[in-house]
């Protein structure tokens, strides 16, 4: 298991667009990646459970990735992340 925090620069925070982009990139490993705000974690792989996460500029989000391939896909989501929210 491998976990890592991440705090949205964006102002507009994990809107609809970075979210879908993020599922996305999510669907390509086969490890379970789950992402939480507070005591709320939605499956990475699903679009409305991160849309009610309702994360915001300015707050952390923890991203946790459990299984096979679990290395490659926290360091694609920590880089996928950056760039994009």
């Amino acid at each position: 298991m491998r976990t890592f925090s991440y705090t949205v620069v964006d102002p507009e925070g994990l809107h609809a667009r970075p979210a879908g982009a993020l599922v996305k990139e999510a669907k390509k490993y086969p490890c379970k990646i789950t992402i939480g705000k507070g005591d709320k974690h939605s499956d990475a792989k699903k679009m409305f459970g991160l849309m009610g996460l309702g994360i915001k500029g300015g707050e952390t989000m923890t991203v946790t990735t459990q299984g096979d391939q679990e290395e490659e896909a926290a360091a694609a989501l920590e880089a996928f992340l950056k760039e994009n929210v």
